[in-house]
């Protein structure tokens, strides 16, 4: 499985999944997290062909994630998405989710690479 690690700007570099999944297909990408009761493993990759406006829904996911949206590598949005009612939108070609507080100290314009894809 890949790894996600974050290369942040002024600091070494942080492994924040060891065994992330990629959402690869278009059904894998449309289900996401949803009717799960947890992670599939430590992160959920959804990788898209090209940039675009990608937008996250947190309907039938019980539980709070923390999403990360990169364009090139560089990351253009982190956020805390809530159980059930969050919502998030920014520009990218993949986005990442983990659970809530994986992704504490994740900065705009942090690198993340995804090793072993």
């Amino acid at each position: 499985m890949p790894r996600v690690v974050h290369r942040p700007a002024d600091g070494d570099d942080r492994v924040l999944a060891a065994d992330a999944a990629v959402a690869d297909s278009l059904l894998a990408q449309a289900r996401g997290l949803m009717f799960r009761r947890s992670f599939p493993a430590d992160a959920l990759v959804f990788p898209f062909d090209g940039v675009g406006a990608r937008t996250l829904h947190m309907v039938a996911v019980p539980f709070d994630i923390d999403a990360i949206w990169l364009r090139d590598g560089r990351v253009e949005r982190v956020s805390r998405l809530s159980a059930w009612t969050g919502l998030g939108r920014a520009p990218a070609d993949t986005v990442i989710e983990l659970p809530a507080g994986v992704a504490d100290g994740v900065s705009t314009g942090d690198g993340i690479r995804i090793e072993g894809r």
